[in-house]
């Protein structure tokens, strides 16, 4: 079966796609799988691990929201993996190969979301930026030798920001899709929060884009589709490229502003990060063996940061109280 896919892959997909029998390999040489393409076993393989069932408990933008509706990174995820996919489809890329990019490209991310990246990047010597550390989960870290996924994956995973350039089209397309997913899904959950209105939003977006939040999705999806068709690129138009940095803008303004009332905790949660830091640099007896002996073979600098991005926000608010909050006295018998 395997074969009959890359068959299909040869025959329907765009000649500027990343055709998974071209894969550049992996780092540790395996036995091809009977059923799945190279593509297909590394989204397999991400699926599955820890450090995607951690993205469920970890902050997008609302930290520890009263709701059930609000995004985590793992429904970002999720979101990012379905635009990437529609793109793709539409213009005949891999889709394996997108969507293993897509559910890989956040593994690395802190707890508290960018609070918690903002506060490992300033107390971190050599700094600290999730899509790196995304990419050092699968290739180091995951069970203790991570997953060896094929390049074409692991490049995608850390070339997802905008100011990065991937070496595919599949990776250029989730790039794409995190920014159509974050800002619009930001968008809905700030509305439900009650912070921003969609009459609230830039004119000239509604106008262009739509006032929904399925109708903004499906015109900057066809878009992309539209602009990079039959084209080694994949690209934007620019009237709409514009509108979308507008709003954007608008969204940093009102809402990703420290100062704006989805960001008041953000601060603490920080100060949690720091101090996790802080501690486990200077009292060693505080880090799990799994932890010390990483210390060893990478540093402790860099295996505390390794840990530190791995908690959920839950597990670093405790391991916090656990360190700093003082608990009652109890008579020992």
């Amino acid at each position: 079966m395997r074969t009959d896919t890359e068959d299909f892959e040869r025959q329907y997909l765009s000649p500027y796609a990343a055709k998974s029998y071209e894969s550049r390999g992996r780092e540790r040489e395996e036995e091809p799988c009977p059923l799945r393409t190279v593509y297909q076993r590394d989204r397999d393989r991400i699926v599955y691990c820890k450090s995607f069932r951690r993205l469920k408990h970890k902050t997008q933008v609302f930290l520890a929201p009263e709701g059930d509706h609000y995004r985590t990174r793992l429904t970002h995820t999720l979101e990012v993996s379905q635009i990437a996919r529609s793109i793709a489809r539409g213009l005949r890329l891999n889709e394996d190969l997108t969507e293993a990019i897509a559910m890989g490209h956040d593994l690395g991310h802190t707890p508290f979301g960018h609070a918690g990246e903002r506060a490992l990047n300033e107390v971190a010597s050599a700094g600290f930026r999730h899509n790196e550390q995304s990419r050092r989960v699968v290739e180091k870290l995951e069970d203790g030798e991570g997953l060896n996924l094929t390049l074409e994956v692991r490049d995608g995973i850390e070339n997802h920001t905008s100011r990065s350039k991937p070496m595919t089209l599949e990776g250029k397309v989730v790039s794409y899709a995190d920014r159509i997913a974050y800002i619009n899904h930001d968008i809905d959950d700030a509305c439900r929060a009650g912070i921003i209105t969609g009459a609230s939003l830039p004119l000239r977006a509604n106008m262009i884009l739509g006032t929904t939040h399925s109708a903004r999705i499906n015109t900057l999806i066809m878009d992309v589709i539209r602009s990079s068709e039959g084209k080694n690129e994949v690209t934007m138009s620019e009237e709409i490229y514009d509108v979308m940095n507008e709003l954007r803008d608008y969204m940093f303004a009102e809402v990703y502003n420290i100062n704006s009332s989805a960001k008041t905790e953000e601060v603490k949660a920080e100060g949690v990060v720091r101090h996790l830091f802080e501690a486990y640099m200077t009292r060693a007896e505080l880090l799990p063996a799994g932890v010390k002996a990483a210390c060893k073979l990478y540093g402790t600098e860099r295996a505390v940061c390794d840990y530190i991005a791995g908690m959920t926000d839950g597990y670093a608010l405790r391991e916090y109280e656990k360190i700093f909050v003082p608990r009652s006295w109890q008579k020992t018998e």
